[in-house]
């Protein structure tokens, strides 16, 4: 979406209006107008007062001053562009527009200077392989130290890649500050079931490992604590903090009433509060501070609740149902937004987005292919990758379409993909790459657009069962 166009869908630019300044002394505060005009360069806008104020600390801060500002009814913000302004308003309306590297710029220059936290997380999300060097450049010009260290993070995690134009391009500051930071890692747990003491025969093989890339060989992160179980568990991170939310032990699929999270720096597990409706076979994701444990069953009978974790007060609720019951369903993030497949009968899987400010599920697109449904899903860019099982349920041969979250458009990707026991169910994207594995090797693909190419091969994760994998970024030497 262009400078011009998101201007012509507000339809806001008008005339600069003459400032009427008073003394606050003398007026009711309940005469405050409740609109405001924002002149930027040529261009003002009038806005309602109560959207800056809650989406920009520079407007919160200036309304509680009490100065005589808090009673004009135009403000005049010097040193920035219209277009960076512009930008902000159209994110803090709920679109989402495509920038160009001069709106990148100007957008990271007005979300310093008025301090906009949802264009700050919006440009975090937007960042790519062919935008992060500006981002990471202009963020630490303008001091956004938020993006600056995400954008840093995104390189670090690339560097292979980038070493050499980031050498070139960046100063050396930037470029230190780069290489003192730490990778993530590929880390994997196996499906394990609760144990009553250290002396169970199978407690030693209860563990989170890590892949160690350079020397081509798992080794062990941390055990697992005796209470927790991964069988049929929710499992994410979120915030370089793992979590273990359920899970099942026995034959009978007796619910695990406890959860657990794993502090990667402090090297610790705490137990969290575990959901109000116990449930497994449930899909467990995090984003922005919460996670959310979507649908599941309970008893054998799949559900369709969903609950949200807030992190900060270690307390669940319900959300906004799923649209129908579904168990295991295959969940990703794109863009900093969340998704979901679900399959309705027959040979038709709908994806669906959850919108946390309106509380709602949002249908998205839907896919129909014969004798198959998505079972896996991930994101890359605004690209969510949809793996389906081959013809007559041959999940040997995995079939990936593409869906573009920008264009609305699918998009089959050639040939089949070789998925023995599941591999690409356990995708995890890092970059511009793919992780997967299996028994027999862990799998790097390059992803584009239309296509994922095989880039190397290391060794497999020597579990036997589901597996689940993510990254984290471990301390090093200088912890972060």
């Amino acid at each position: 979406m262009s400078f011009k166009n998101i201007a012509n869908i507000f339809g806001n630019c008008k005339p600069v209006m003459s400032s009427k300044e008073v003394n606050h002394g003398d007026i009711d505060p309940g005469l405050i107008p409740s609109k405001l005009t924002v002149v930027v360069g040529d261009s003002s806008f009038l806005e309602e007062k109560s959207l800056l104020v809650q989406s920009s600390d520079y407007f919160q801060a200036l309304y509680r001053s009490g100065m005589k500002e808090c009673y004009q009814e135009e403000i005049h913000l010097h040193c920035l562009q219209a277009r960076g302004f512009v930008i902000a308003l159209a994110v803090l309306r709920g679109h989402q527009p495509v920038l160009n590297a001069d709106d990148i710029v100007e957008a990271i220059e007005c979300a310093s200077f008025l301090q906009i936290s949802p264009l700050t997380k919006y440009l975090s999300n937007y960042m790519d392989s062919d935008n992060c060097l500006l981002i990471y450049h202009t963020a630490g010009t303008y001091g956004l130290m938020e993006l600056y260290y995400k954008a840093a993070q995104f390189i670090r995690d690339m560097y292979n890649d980038f070493e050499r134009e980031v050498k070139i391009t960046l100063p050396i500051e930037l470029v230190s500050y780069i290489e003192s930071l730490t990778p993530s890692t590929f880390v994997a747990v196996g499906a394990h079931v609760t144990c009553a003491d250290e002396k169970t025969v199978h407690a030693a093989a209860r563990t989170v490992c890590r892949l160690d890339e350079n020397a081509n060989s798992w080794e062990v992160l941390t055990d697992l604590p005796l209470a927790a179980s991964t069988s049929l568990a929710g499992v994410t991170v979120l915030d370089n903090m793992l979590y273990i939310v359920g899970g099942v032990h026995g034959v009978r699929k007796e619910v695990v009433d406890v959860s657990f999270r794993f502090d990667v720096i402090k090297n610790t597990w705490t137990k969290i509060t575990s959901p109000n409706q116990l449930r497994y076979n449930f899909s467990l994701i995090g984003l922005d501070g919460k996670l959310y444990a979507i649908g599941g069953e309970y008893n054998r009978v799949a559900m369709s609740s969903v609950e949200s974790y807030d992190v900060q007060k270690n307390a669940w609720e319900f959300v906004a149902h799923l649209p129908r019951p579904g168990a295991g369903v295959a969940c990703a993030k794109a863009l900093g937004r969340i998704f979901v497949c679900l399959w309705k009968p027959m040979e038709t899987s709908d994806i669906y987005e959850y919108l946390p400010n309106k509380d709602n599920w949002q249908i998205v697109t839907t896919l129909i292919r014969k004798q198959s449904y998505g079972h896996c899903m991930v994101g890359h860019r605004d690209n969510l990758y949809i793996m389906r099982n081959g013809p007559s349920d041959d999940f040997l041969r995995c079939l990936m379409e593409c869906y573009n979250l920008t264009t609305g458009l699918w998009t089959s990707l050639p040939g089949h993909y070789a998925n023995s026991k599941g591999s690409l169910f356990t995708a995890v994207v890092r970059g511009d790459s793919a992780l997967t594995l299996n028994r027999s090797m862990t799998l790097e693909y390059v992803v584009d657009g239309k296509t994922w190419k095989p880039r190397r091969q290391m060794k497999g994760f020597p579990r036997s069962g589901s597996v689940w994998t993510f990254l984290l970024r471990l301390p090093g030497k200088n912890k972060e």
